[in-house]
C-alpha cells in the first residue's frame, strides 16, 4: 500500500505546485490588464492562453460590463484557494492513512 501512498502524495504535490503556478499567472495577468502590456508580446500570449480557460466560466456568469470592473480573477483565486485546501489536502491525507 505505500506504493500507493507514495503516487497520491506526488499527485497531490504536483496539483499544488500547478495550483500554485496558475495562482501566480492569475495575478500577474491582472497586473498586466491594469498597465496595458503589448498584446503582441510572447510573454503575455502565454499568460492570456493559460489564464484564460479558468477565468472565462467567472467572466460569462458576471459580466464585467455591468460592474464595470473584471471580477473574475479574484474568483478564480477563490477556486485555486479552495481547491488547493479541500482537494490537494485531501490526497495527502488519504496518502498519510495508506502509509
Amino acid at each position: 500500500m505505500f506504493v500507493l501512498a507514495n503516487f497520491i502524495e506526488a499527485v497531490a504535490l504536483v496539483l499544488r505546485w500547478v495550483m500554485d503556478v496558475l495562482w501566480w499567472l492569475i495575478i500577474i495577468r491582472a497586473v498586466l490588464s491594469w498597465v496595458n502590456a503589448d498584446p503582441a508580446n510572447p510573454i503575455v500570449q502565454f499568460i492570456e492562453r493559460v489564464t484564460e480557460p479558468l477565468l472565462l466560466p467567472f467572466r460569462k456568469i458576471i459580466p464585467a460590463y455591468k460592474l464595470g470592473i473584471d471580477l473574475s480573477p479574484v474568483f478564480a483565486l477563490l477556486l485555486l484557494y479552495f481547491l488547493r485546501i479541500f482537494l490537494v489536502q485531501t490526497l495527502l491525507e488519504v496518502a498519510l492513512r495508506l502509509k
